[in-house]
This record gives structure tokens, C-alpha cells and sequence, in this order.
């Protein structure tokens, strides 16, 4: 949002049309365009506060960048200490311009996360009513299985698309089917490197989804996403453009449950091989 040079005006009339569509989750981060993405979402909201009781804001917090906006950070580098997420949190309240977050997700794994001290806040925030669930993002099991025993978790978002298939194979997503948590996907059509890169692996992904694509009357990125959607850990993928074109393509994939054949086609045209 940061880079569209929309007005708030302009903002606005775009959260109504996800809203329109159906799409009324938004998910956020404190670093997001050098730390300005919730203050542009907020100031659009701000033009019909009604809005905010038919969506739901997501958040996340725990990475530090060296930024004009927060001159005190020295080194680029993750902090998930108590104080550190309290205050990150109230810094996304007033820049969204409300009083809770439906949900709070630690950015990155902090290798010195104290799980307890996250436990606390945690707590505080949610009993204070500023933050309603909590979860993380690129989590390994192990990580998530370590904060998840201290203070409850309802989501790792993670990176899956039909050129990154780590998730599928590292327990992430047994995990999330074993605990029935959704997961959260960003990425789903890889950055736009589906439609752009010219390796070879690309190029047979690339063609594996426009054949199924073809096949059911439906754009390359609907089929992607399809692809995503088709895992039974029941993904829930990021749209990340400002085109409500894209937006209703990847509507358009909750209408196709791919089947288990094309899914492993594309599978293979991101491996190279069939399965052993």
C-alpha cells in the first residue's frame, strides 16, 4: 500500500471492495513499508469507522529494522521480549486507528525467544482486550510446537506455492493438520515469479498449471492458488496485490477442488521427477 500513491479516499473504496467480495481479513506487519502501511490503512478506515466490526486486522511484530521511522534500532535484527511486543502493539493500534488486533503473529523465529516472557505478554495483551488470538510466522514445528505449549496458538503463516513445496515435506503442515490449525500462506504465486522466471523449473511449473488451467477455463493464477488450496491442512493464502482483478481470481479457486492427479502433476513439474 505504501507504493500504489493512493489517497485515502482511494484506500478506502479498495477495503470496501474486498469487503464487497467477501474478503474481510487484512493482514498486517509494524515493518510493512518502512513502518507505514498500517498508519496509510488506518487513515483510510478512519474515513467510515463502521468498517472496522466487518473485518478482521492482523498483525505482526519481533523484526527490528534500521529505519529512519525507528532511529533507536542499531542493528536489523528480531526481538520477541515481552516489552518489545507490548509496545509494538500499541504502536499498530494507534496507526490502525483501533482498539484490538484479531490476531497477533510473531514475524520470524527469534533464536533468543524466552517462551515464557512471550507467554506474559501474551496474557497481558489479551486481557487487556488489544489483542484477541495470537500466532507466528515461518515457524518450524519445533519452534511452533515450544511457544504453542506455553500460551495457545491458532496459526503459522508460512510460505507455499507451486515453486516452494518446503512446507509440505518439514512437518509444517502435518503439524498444522495434526493440531487443526489452519495455516496462513504467503506468497501463493510465488512473488509473481510464476508468471515471470525463465529457469527451467519455472517454465515447467509454469506449464503443468496453464494445462490444468486451460482445462478448467480459469486463469494460471487461479489454478495456483487452487493448487494451494487443495492440501487438507485447509491453507488460507495471502492475495498481497492492490488489483481486485487478482483478487477475484483467487476467489475464483474456492470454487475448483483440483484433483489429486493434477496436483501431483504440478508437484513433479516443480521436482523434476515422479514420486519414488
Amino acid at each position: 500500500m505504501s507504493e500504489w500513491a493512493w489517497s485515502p479516499t482511494e484506500r478506502l473504496a479498495w477495503i470496501e471492495a474486498c469487503i464487497d467480495r467477501g474478503v474481510t481479513s487484512f493482514d498486517h506487519a509494524d515493518i510493512y513499508g518502512g513502518y507505514s502501511v498500517e498508519a496509510l490503512f488506518g487513515e483510510a478506515l478512519a474515513l467510515r469507522p463502521g468498517l472496522r466490526a466487518q473485518m478482521q486486522l492482523i498483525s505482526k511484530c519481533g523484526i527490528k529494522l534500521v529505519h529512519p521511522a525507528r532511529p533507536g534500532n542499531r542493528v536489523h535484527s528480531y526481538d520477541c521480549s515481552r516489552d518489545y511486543i507490548v509496545a509494538s502493539v500499541e504502536n499498530s493500534l494507534r496507526a490502525l486507528r483501533t482498539d484490538r488486533l484479531d490476531m497477533l503473529l510473531l514475524h520470524r523465529p527469534d533464536a533468543l525467544l524466552d517462551a515464557d516472557d512471550v507467554a506474559e505478554a501474551f496474557a497481558v495483551l489479551k486481557a487487556a482486550g488489544k489483542v484477541l488470538s495470537f500466532g507466528v510466522s515461518n515457524y518450524t514445528p519445533a519452534q511452533f510446537d515450544l511457544l504453542n505449549a506455553r500460551t495457545p496458538l491458532v496459526t503459522n503463516q508460512v510460505e507455499l506455492n507451486p515453486l516452494n513445496l518446503g512446507v509440505l515435506h518439514d512437518g509444517t503442515l502435518d503439524q498444522a493438520q495434526r493440531l487443526r490449525l489452519a495455516p496462513m500462506i504467503w506468497s501463493p504465486l510465488a512473488g509473481g515469479r510464476l508468471f515471470s522466471d525463465g529457469g527451467e523449473q519455472a517454465q515447467r511449473v509454469r506449464k503443468a498449471l496453464q494445462t490444468a488451467a486451460d482445462a478448467h477455463g480459469v486463469s494460471l493464477a487461479t489454478a495456483a492458488h487452487a493448487w494451494v488450496l487443495r492440501h487438507p491442512s485447509r491453507p488460507m493464502p495471502i492475495v498481497g496485490s492492490k488489483r481486485l482483478e487478482a483478487l477475484d481470481e483467487a476467489l475464483a479457486a474456492l470454487d475448483w477442488r483440483m484433483d489429486a492427479e493434477t496436483w501431483w502433476s504440478v508437484w513433479t513439474a516443480n521436482t523434476g521427477h515422479a514420486v519414488p
